[in-house]
């Protein structure tokens, strides 16, 4: 009998700590997505309440340049088990190039470069040169995808130069996830529960420092801490925002593809709608 009495209590703790919907924004946010013209997901997850609204959260979209933070991941555990240093001195090489207008790629062969700078321009001004570079220094994207299937993310994965994943890189480019993996990859950081609290650490105060601040960070004072990063192409546009300050403590996610609007201006479809939730999100959790 105490067996059975002490079951149904550890069944109704579980149940207490369970996440409930907020069903009052879940509307909100179903009011506002209505007629968006491409596939559309979405994972919030208020931290103080431990309500969520998910609208198409476990499916699958491209990643763009939010593959970054598996990268970033992988780089920690490289530096966690002193495989690499976060301040040692690598030597650029112009095979590293990747064509486009990122920073790296104005170096000269053989200049050198902290590792500590080649993150920061993976994650601030999502330089694609630094993040091939260091996807590389992280054992390549098959190290990456282990480690992110180790954390329990299935659907978090690295495409580009992983061999095995060609099929993938086709129909995702280079990377995948979904909304919910992609928020609670962001909150567990925030929470020291990957690799560490020190790995932690630095990690969430290097998402802190995103150039990228004119879609969804654009909606939350410059007061309030924010870990970001966000992903582009020309048919999917996405973002992952951590908010820590005032009585607001939420992470969300929003990815889009198969976007009829393409365009790259400020009036982009995808962009907008990114404006108006996260300036939604904030209204409502302030």
């Amino acid at each position: 009998m105490q067996r059975i009495l002490f079951i149904c209590l550890l069944i109704c703790c579980v149940q207490s700590n369970a996440q409930k919907t907020d069903k009052r924004l879940q509307q909100k946010i179903s009011q506002l997505i209505q007629g968006f013209n491409g596939d559309i997901g979405i994972y919030v997850h208020d931290l103080k309440k431990n309500k969520t609204v998910a609208m198409n959260a476990d499916t699958v979209f491209p990643t763009a340049s939010m593959v970054k933070v598996p990268i970033l991941v992988g780089i920690m555990d490289k530096i966690s088990k002193a495989e690499l240093d976060y301040h040692q001195t690598l030597t650029y090489k112009d095979s590293l190039l990747y064509a486009g207008v990122d920073i790296l790629g104005s170096f000269k062969n053989d200049e050198k470069i902290e590792l500590s700078k080649v993150m920061m321009l993976m994650l601030t001004t999502s330089d694609n040169t630094a993040s091939l570079w260091l996807q590389g220094l992280a054992g390549t994207g098959t190290r990456i995808n282990e480690i992110m299937d180790s954390l329990g993310f299935k659907d978090t994965r690295v495409n580009s130069r992983t061999p095995g994943r060609e099929a993938n890189r086709t129909q995702y480019g280079w990377g995948q996830t979904t909304p919910k993996e992609m928020a609670q990859l962001f909150e567990r950081i925030a929470a020291k529960q990957i690799l560490g609290d020190t790995a932690s650490e630095k990690m969430l105060k290097l998402l802190g420092r995103n150039y990228w601040d004119e879609e969804g960070l654009s909606s939350i004072p410059a007061g309030i801490f924010v870990a970001s990063k966000n992903g582009a192409v020309n048919a999917s546009r996405s973002e992952v925002i951590y908010v820590n300050g005032g009585e607001a403590r939420y992470v969300f996610c929003i990815c889009t593809k198969n976007n009829k609007d393409q365009s790259w201006g400020k009036n982009n479809e995808a962009w907008v709608l990114t404006r108006k939730l996260s300036e939604l999100l904030w209204n409502y959790y302030k």
